[in-house]
């Protein structure tokens, strides 16, 4: 008698036919370059149990609620070097331990659904397409609860001499294709607690060189990162990396330049850039001697350019749209207005969003909605709360068109004894 338990078949999400994306032809590796070698993305099957494609909601193969542990590391500093042995330092971490399983599992939510989009994403796929499979997915696992958990922010798919801040909007039919250069950012979050991490996917060996100086550049400022270590010292690690890759292109080697006016950030609750008072990382040395402080949680995220200027100016139809955390009450006159900021206030409170998710069924939440919070005819009101200064557009940032740009990007927090890297994964 074979008493051997039946594995439940999962049933795979639905794509438009035109979507150019097979979620049934088996593969569970990915097909771009930048990642580590060796890699797959199954690996949370045989892990921890979980389903392919990932359907377990992350806390439920989880019962202690712990989590995995992130990549600790040391503080940064001949200054932090008792940090890390220090029994006085980790007792002091006893009392944020619920807020640092809150931050694991959400991280864990992030590597698996990172881990199932790489095995599809291949060129000619539609992305809106892939943006809406990872967004559901994310949704699923994270065990979306409105402002409770969720989704961190619109999933970022900007190509080439884009760098960041593009989604498509309802109506856009780019296709990822196999000269492309696509950095991928999207984040989880559970009561607030963001984890932000982003990777690039090319096809072409000749961008190789690029990808890395993007992801050692980010390993860079990572591991100057620490309690009390200067904003300064860590762009000008970041620098130096950076600037020593080059490209070959043509046959003539093509200087990599860090996107100077771009930078990593504090994470505070509900707000990705640290709200008021929120840090930058630079990626560049400069004259910031703000220190990092203990408990404090940052995302690091280094870009690089190669054939265009190393700076970003905003460009193109905007699809990113947050709460301005500055804004002054402000009497709003329009009708239209007061409801699509009701909705807003509602669904995703001073998290960034998309136009796409406006125009869900569900408004953006299925938990703060149901499928009646589709928004239509508001594109007025949007204008509006913008003009009012409620709203902050945030259009796509982009270097001069023929460059071509890269994305690596990892979340940690600075406990007492050590910094702990929770975004990191074996994919990188």
């Amino acid at each position: 008698k074979n008493n051997r338990k039946k594995k439940k078949k999962v049933t795979l999400p639905p794509v438009p036919e035109d979507s150019g994306i097979d979620l049934a032809d088996g593969n569970r590796a990915p097909r771009f370059r930048g990642l580590n070698e060796g890699y797959t993305c199954d690996w949370m099957c045989n892990k921890y149990g979980q389903t392919w494609p990932p359907s377990k909601p992350v806390a439920s193969l989880f019962p202690t609620g712990l989590g995995p542990l992130g990549q600790e590391m040391e503080h940064g500093g001949d200054f932090n070097r008792h940090r890390i042995t220090s029994a006085e330092l980790r007792a002091l971490e006893a009392p944020s331990e619920d807020l640092y399983k809150k931050m694991r599992i959400a991280s864990e939510c992030h590597r698996q659904v990172r881990s199932w989009a790489q095995s599809f994403i291949k060129p000619g796929i539609k992305l809106a397409d892939m943006c809406e499979l990872i967004e559901n997915k994310n949704r699923e696992l994270v065990g979306e609860a409105g402002l409770q958990a969720g989704i961190g922010f619109p999933t970022g798919c900007s190509l080439d001499h884009v760098a960041a801040h593009y989604t498509p909007n309802a109506g856009d039919d780019t296709r990822l294709e196999a000269h492309n250069v696509m950095k991928l950012d999207f984040g989880t979050q559970i009561d607030g607690h963001i984890i932000d991490s982003a990777f690039t996917v090319s096809f072409d060996p000749k961008w190789d060189k690029l990808l890395e100086a993007s992801r050692e550049g980010t390993e860079a400022g990572i591991k100057a990162a620490g309690i009390d270590v200067r904003l300064c010292d860590i762009g000008e690690a970041i620098q130096e990396v950076v600037e020593s890759y080059e490209v070959e292109i043509n046959g003539k080697l093509e200087p990599v330049k860090p996107i100077r006016n771009l930078s990593g950030h504090t994470i505070t609750p509900y707000n990705i850039h640290g709200g008021v008072g929120g840090k930058s990382v630079p990626l560049v040395k400069n004259g910031d001697n703000t220190k990092m402080e203990e408990g404090e949680m940052f995302a690091i995220e280094v870009f690089t350019s190669v054939l265009g200027r190393g700076y970003v100016v905003e460009d193109m139809e905007c699809s990113h749209y947050y709460r301005n955390p500055y804004a002054a009450h402000t009497p709003i006159r329009l009708p239209a207005s007061r409801k699509l900021l009701g909705h807003i206030n509602k669904t995703f409170g001073m998290l960034p969003f998309c136009r796409r998710w406006l125009e869900r069924d569900d408004g953006g939440s299925f938990t703060a909605n149901q499928n009646n919070g589709k928004q239509t005819r508001y594109i007025g009101a949007l204008k509006n709360l913008c003009d009012l200064d409620i709203l902050t557009p945030n259009p796509p940032l982009v270097d001069i068109k023929g460059s071509y740009t890269a994305q690596f990007e990892h979340t940690f927090i600075l406990r007492p004894s050590c910094k702990e890297v929770l975004s990191r994964g074996d994919d990188y």
